[in-house]
């Protein structure tokens, strides 16, 4: 059997990271994962979601309370939040 040859295309991929059906999910994930702080938060009118575009499609979620960092250190709502809907969170410097 012989050794099969792979080359990526990282033109190819990195449109696809950046097209609109990505763009879509991200934006629905990034929703769904404010709907779960929402619930979680006492201020559920200050969870934002933000999109933007970096070589790829986006988006955050943040709680603009200041004691949010807190809530964050003390109940893990943003990182509860995403895992509920299967997202993996890493923390960022």
């Amino acid at each position: 059997m012989g050794v099969a040859e792979f080359r990526l295309d990282s033109a190819g991929v990195r449109e696809v990271l950046r097209s609109p059906e990505v763009k879509q999910m991200v934006d629905a994930a990034a929703e769904n994962i404010a709907g779960n702080v929402r619930a979680a938060v006492p201020v559920p009118d200050k969870v934002e979601v933000r999109a933007y575009t970096t070589d790829r499609e986006a988006a955050s979620v943040t709680v603009a309370d200041r004691r949010a960092m807190g809530w964050q250190a003390r109940d893990g709502i943003l990182t509860r939040a995403a895992g509920q809907i299967g997202a993996e969170v890493k923390e960022t410097r």
